[in-house]
């Protein structure tokens, strides 16, 4: 049953893919431009290769970003059925918390919440 199910939905995706991209094939213009190509940045032409490293601090503050806003997005459901199972469920998530302070704390002692 759910190797239906997931054939079903890979094969939805790679059709409503390859759909769209036909589409924007058959509709879209079919003129071409060299500058078309060119890589711009708030529409002023770069400078140099467009292939410059970023800084290691842009990534591990998206990454702390991401980590502490996709786990506090979990306790909308708890605080819907916390009710349900009464002291343990604070309990469990005070001890979450109490991870994403630890994990909070960390990153701020290491440093990389700060801009250099």
């Amino acid at each position: 049953m759910y190797f239906t199910l997931f054939i079903t939905v890979l094969l939805t995706a790679v059709v409503l893919v390859v759909g769209a991209y036909v589409i924007a094939k058959l509709i879209g213009p079919r003129s071409y431009n060299p500058v078309k190509g060119e890589p711009f940045e708030c529409g002023i032409p770069t400078r140099g290769s467009s292939w410059m490293p970023a800084h290691i601090g842009y990534y591990l503050f998206g990454i702390l970003f991401l980590m502490f806003d996709i786990e506090t997005m979990f306790l909308y459901p708890w605080a819907v059925v916390a009710g349900k199972f009464g002291h343990l469920a604070l309990l469990s998530m005070g001890f979450f918390l109490l991870v994403l302070i630890f994990g909070l704390a960390y990153a701020w002692r290491k440093g990389a919440l700060e801009w250099k």
